[in-house]
């Protein structure tokens, strides 16, 4: 599979680079393939209600209503006949390559499966509505379409031959069988409509109208087909006492019936689900981008103009953009197919992989100095990006305002700052969660919730000195009870899932906050599942509230912690744990298969730890991670 994906892969580059020299990779059509094709539903959608008007469903008057449609009104009911069958064949064309496209570019596995999985719903759904759409004009073709189409499904077990009875003679058609196939013309559109909506509900920020100049281009193309091939009906009335001959297929809609006629019936069935089985489990098939794929629980600090930042968490698989459309940025973008540049980034911190882009959009010397095009890179981990002229008033995120209520040093560099709400109330959130706090000049500093939900009169942050942080000099020197302090929030995915496995939390430094929030909401909720704790810090003094870890390991017998040291000195008096927490904590248990990690550190313990896991068995999507960059790193140029 992956040399076929090589080969497409090729083929729809150098095809994308010829449109992109001729339209412009704006009005490239292969970039707006899924918005082309909602369009074109609305183009059948329109005309098809246009004829339905003047269609009469009676079995003797149908053939006539649609010839009087074609014939007596050519300049409006022959034209909307003819745009009617061009705009279904068109849509056809564009999902069908649009398939083609998201299977060449590997776009159908972690978060995609859902649209991938709906979008062969969908093919079955059209091809169902458009056969049924040629059954109803009543010509000699009409007539091949429901004899071969009837025989088809006659062969399933559960008709048993009863279906062809009602095709015998001539007069087994009546004006009820009429009523029927129209009814279902007009529903299974209906459906249509229902599931490509569905369809396109994970993709973020998804078109379903393309550029106005592809809009007028398809119009006029339609048309044009209209007037120089109008579409007509074949053969005279449909006659059950003659076998219809020599007639001119719809190869978009009807290249299977011939095979009825050809074929043993249970052969044609075997085709037909065995390539609807084969597209389904598609997503199931070993991923050819290895580790570089499994971007799940990884998170990218963006920042911009003004001090701006915020922090988006990666679904599988997914695109810069796609997780900062999803997260509501206002990032850049215009193609999403790599060709036009206007997603370009900076990668501060991190590493991406690219997916195929045309080389104009991103040459090779921009790339090396670590530009990126977010359209195309997939995180290999937990990454820092800067998008220039990015806003802060991008997010729609709502800012609270709050006064300190309490200051505790817990230990030399780490203070608990408690933040109440006396204007709003208790705050709602997920443990798991964080704020970002807003600075007077508007630049973001993220910390997550170290109390649990059902603990929520005050917000309690855990806050470790930075050498050189703006928030975090003032947290230690000026901030005051009673000073006021602005933030966002909740943000963040960082939670428990809702599973029977066993749960191992890797924490390091100041990332027992989050897991502080978890555990005690755990608790809370009669969750009984083992848990255990590694707390990884550099010395002995570091372990701010290793005691209320303790006393959680005593008071609840399914969890256990397990402090580790990377720095012990001999005052520190130490006979526990050493080296880095992640290696203590694969040296305790070994195989991770049927496990699930929840880790919370700086981006290098992440980088480290997550790849780590990975090869000692641990599955894709059993690893969840909230991963923090001092303030000073994320200033960094």
């Amino acid at each position: 599979m992956k040399g076929l994906q090589s080969l497409l892969q090729w083929v729809f580059m150098r095809v994308e680079a010829v449109f992109n020299a001729a339209f412009g990779d704006r009005l490239n059509p292969l970039y707006h393939l899924g918005a082309i094709s909602f369009f074109l539903f609305w183009v059948v959608g329109v005309s098809g209600l246009y004829l339905y008007a003047f269609f009469e469903t009676g079995v003797a008057q149908a053939y006539s209503s649609v010839q009087a449609l074609t014939h007596d009104q050519w300049f409006a009911g022959g034209i909307m006949r003819s745009v009617h069958r061009y705009a279904s064949d068109a849509m056809v064309m564009t999902m069908l390559i649009h398939m083609v496209r998201h299977f060449a570019f590997d776009r159908f596995r972690g978060f995609r499966w859902f649209s991938w999985i709906t979008g062969v719903a969908l093919i079955w759904l059209v091809y169902t509505s458009g056969i049924n759409g040629y059954m109803l004009p009543w010509d000699k073709l009409a007539q091949f379409v429901i004899v071969a189409s009837f025989e088809w499904v006659d062969w399933l077990p559960t008709f048993g031959g009863t279906l062809m009875r009602n095709f015998i003679h001539p007069g087994s058609v009546g004006d009820r069988f009429f009523s029927l196939l129209s009814f279902v013309h007009i529903g299974l559109p209906l459906l249509v409509l229902l599931l490509m909506w569905v369809h396109v509900q994970r993709v973020p920020k998804a078109r379903t109208s393309p550029p106005r100049p592809i809009v007028w281009s398809l119009l006029a193309t339609l048309l044009a087909l209209s007037l120089a091939q109008p579409v007509l009906s074949q053969g005279g009335a449909a006659d059950l006492g003659v076998a219809a001959q020599n007639l001119r297929l719809d190869w978009f809609y009807l290249a299977l019936l011939p095979l009825v006629n050809d074929w043993p019936l249970g052969r044609v069935w075997a085709l037909a689900a065995g390539g609807t089985a084969l597209l389904a489990l598609l997503p199931l098939w070993p991923r050819r981008f290895g580790r570089a794929a499994r971007t799940a629980g990884h998170h990218a600090v963006v920042h911009g103009a003004a001090g701006f930042q915020a922090q988006m968490v990666l679904r599988e698989g997914e695109t810069l953009l796609e997780a900062g459309l999803r997260a509501g940025l206002a990032l850049p973008y215009e193609c999403r197919n790599g060709a036009c540049g206007v997603c370009i980034c900076s990668v501060e911190h991190g590493a991406v992989t690219h997916r195929p882009y045309q080389p104009g959009a991103l040459p090779d010397a921009m790339k090396a100095r670590g530009k990126a095009l977010m359209c195309c890179a997939v995180p290999s981990g937990d990454v820092v990006i800067d998008v220039e002229g990015l806003e802060a008033a991008s997010t729609a995120q709502k800012v609270h305002t709050g006064r300190v209520v309490a200051l505790e040093r817990l230990a030399e560099d780490v203070m608990r700052v408690q933040i109440a709400l006396p204007d709003e109330g208790p705050l709602q959130f997920i443990a798991g969660q964080y704020i970002n706090i807003v600075l007077e000049d508007g630049a973001r500093r993220a910390f997550s919730f170290a109390n649990p939900p059902h603990q929520n009169d005050v917000i309690e942050l855990h806050v470790r000195r930075i050498p050189g942080g703006r928030f975090t000099g003032h947290v230690f020197e000026g901030m005051r009870l009673g000073d006021t302090v602005r933030f966002e929030g909740p943000l963040g995915s960082f939670a428990l899932q809702d599973s029977d496995r066993p749960i191992l939390f890797v924490a390091g430094a100041t990332g027992f906050a989050p897991v502080k929030s978890i555990v005690e909401d755990a608790f809370h909720r009669g969750i009984r599942r083992p848990m255990r704790l590694y707390w990884g810090v550099r010395r002995r003094q570091d372990l701010y509230l290793l005691d209320v870890a303790e006393g959680w390991q005593r008071d609840h017998p399914q969890f256990t912690v397990v402090p580790v040291l990377s720095e012990p000195q001999p005052e520190d008096d130490w006979h526990g744990r050493t080296g880095l927490v992640h290696e203590a904590m694969l040296a305790d248990a070994g195989d991770l298969a049927g496990q699930e990690v929840y880790v919370c550190g700086s981006v290098k313990m992440v980088e480290a730890a997550v790849p780590a896991f990975m090869d000692h068995g641990l599955a894709d999507g059993a690893c969840y991670t909230d991963a923090f960059l001092p303030s000073t790193a994320l200033q960094a140029p």
